[in-house]
């Protein structure tokens, strides 16, 4: 990787903005989480400068953006600096004072999504922040917002995700510097790594082998449909889904094992009106979940209102993390186990018979919230979970059908497509 990475903007620079950072996905019915950027802006009139730099379709995506924005009140100005314009000259627009001027002169910026080295690669190559940057970075210091979703939320640290869209090979160790992780914007302390698509991807399964590669304590992996508001220190979830805090500031690995392992790691979800104090590591739950009963486990009284047991096969799935979250909280049993595995073999994977064991346990602190959704469902606020991850061997196949006596043995799908090259991974986004 030939790139210095940005000294990250602490918060005893003075004056210091507003880092909002959107999983992605943002639903059409989220006018809550446009209002609050332009409301943190200065409100209605607010210059918003809209970079489509990560965008594969950045006219239409800038036009989507610009259009939410001026909705919510905001004077949107669309920064036509992006590798793929069809038309336009990229070194000009990055150097042209005009529009350097006009960048500095707004109250906010906002990155859209796309892939995240295009933002880094045309702002900051090698590593050299360009005058546009300069300008934006001015924007921030004057108390000014930078905003972003998807690919722009990835670039707020200062080490970023790039391109790393296979969980179990990062799991695996695959992660290098340029090609898995690069130096991101630095809008935040060096000690915060953010991603998106959180839950909806399973990115618990990247976040702890580049936490704990990268030296950072504190991860934020913020889902689709929410955003998280950091301002001097604070975070506060809004939006309609939420995110997960993981902490690695007690957590120990075993140097003996032949794989990725950590335990003791904390992990806890916010969900909307969630604040964290990042300093002294304090939560306070949204205030209509503070008018509901505490949940303890611990407590002598308490009743779990899940009364079966369960196991994750996919704790990389959909919400699965989540999901073992809440059976920790609401569930029978003081620990929830899950499994992170390659059910059909990559042809490039150097350990095709290793997976990942994850135990959630209940642990000292360990309590949550929760509260009734209006048109039904709930919302969770769960704290300090323990989290141990335990390299395995996963059997292959992992499974085979039974047969009638006699009878042949019907070979299974898994079992037929062991060693293919498909893998099913991914989706061409970051």
């Amino acid at each position: 990787m030939n790139c210095a990475c940005p000294a990250p903007i602490l918060p005893n620079h003075s004056p210091v903005g507003t880092v909002i950072v959107i999983g992605g996905a943002l639903k059409a019915d989220s006018d809550a989480v446009w209002q609050r950027i332009v409301d943190e802006a200065g409100g209605a009139g607010a210059a918003i400068a809209v970079f489509p730099t990560a965008a594969y379709e950045p006219e239409r995506v800038a036009a989507q953006i610009a259009a939410a924005l001026e909705r919510c009140g905001a004077h949107a100005e669309i920064i036509p600096v992006a590798p793929n314009l069809e038309e336009g000259d990229l070194r000009g627009a990055l150097h042209d004072a005009a529009l350097i001027a006009r960048v500095a002169a707004c109250r906010a910026v906002f990155f859209s999504g796309g892939a995240q080295e295009l933002i880094v690669d045309t702002l900051q190559p090698g590593g050299e922040p360009t005058a546009m940057l300069v300008a934006i970075r001015q924007v921030f210091e004057r108390g000014g917002v930078i905003a972003g979703t998807s690919a722009g939320a990835a670039v707020m640290s200062r080490m970023m995700f790039r391109d790393a869209m296979d969980n179990l090979a990062v799991l695996k160790g695959q992660w290098r510097p340029g090609l898995e992780y690069d130096c991101g914007l630095a809008f935040l302390g060096p000690d915060l790594l953010i991603d998106q698509h959180f839950l909806k991807r399973g990115r618990i399964g990247r976040m702890l082998p580049a936490l704990q590669s990268l030296g950072c304590r504190l991860g934020l992996g913020v889902d689709e449909n929410a955003a998280v508001v950091i301002k001097g220190g604070q975070l506060e979830v809004i939006g309609g889904s939420g995110a997960v805090l993981v902490d690695l500031g007690e957590a120990t690995r075993d140097a003996a094992l032949p794989a990725f392992n950590l335990q003791g790691v904390r992990l806890s979800y916010l969900d909307h009106g969630d604040c964290h104090d990042l300093a002294s590591g304090e939560t306070t739950p949204a205030p209509h979940k503070q008018r509901e009963p505490r949940i303890d486990p611990g407590a002598p009284e308490f009743k779990p209102r899940l009364q079966s047991d369960r196991f994750f096969l996919d704790i990389l799935g959909d919400g699965c993390i989540l999901c073992a979250l809440t059976q920790l909280l609401d569930g029978p049993e003081p620990e929830v186990g899950g499994l992170a595995y390659r059910a059909r073999a990559h042809a490039d994977d150097p350990a095709p018979d290793v997976g990942f064991e994850f135990r959630l346990r209940r642990a000292p602190g360990f309590v949550g919230w929760r509260s009734a959704v209006r048109g039904g469902g709930e919302d969770y606020t769960v704290l300090h979970a323990r989290l141990d991850v335990i390299p395995v061997r996963v059997a292959k196949p992992l499974f085979t059908p039974l047969a009638a006596e006699g009878q042949p043995v019907v070979e299974s799908a898994l079992a037929s497509r062991h060693g293919s090259k498909e893998s099913g991974d991914g989706d061409g986004q970051r």
